[in-house]
């Protein structure tokens, strides 16, 4: 029951940091967004958290294999967290710039709202469990 509890929580806390982590690489996007050569990035949240939960599906793909005793292991992300993609423009521009201000402004308005959707979400679980724990 614990466990349960906990894994739930912990879902819900990822699903917060990532949803802040993509909402500051979109933000990124936008400051940038007459920055000569600047690359427009984000990243596929939902692949993102499978990782962070370890809920990844179960592919076809061959995974990485150590072959001589010096290789690193596998870890999935290398850093930690997200990672980032650089966005295809769907028109390019002259100063090589790739941040399409629509695209970013919408992304973005979408990312705050289920920020604030998964707060929700999580406030509510914890009201649920502090009403139960006191038995009211």
């Amino acid at each position: 029951m614990i466990d349960r509890l906990t894994q739930t929580l912990d879902f819900n806390a990822s699903a917060l940091l990532l949803r802040s982590e993509r909402g500051r690489v979109l933000a990124g996007n936008l400051a940038n967004a007459d920055t000569p050569n600047y690359k427009a990035r984000d990243f596929d949240f939902r692949k993102a958290l499978e990782t962070a939960t370890g809920l990844q599906r179960v592919t076809t793909a061959t995974p990485a294999a150590r072959t001589q005793p010096g290789h690193l292991a596998p870890t999935g992300l290398g850093s930690g967290g997200p990672q980032l993609q650089y966005r295809l423009p769907p028109q390019t521009a002259l100063d090589g710039n790739t941040v399409d201000m629509d695209l970013e402004r919408a992304g973005f308005a979408d990312n705050t709202v289920r920020y604030e959707a998964s707060l929700r979400f999580l406030n509510g679980q914890i009201r649920t469990l502090t009403l139960a724990i006191n038995g009211q």
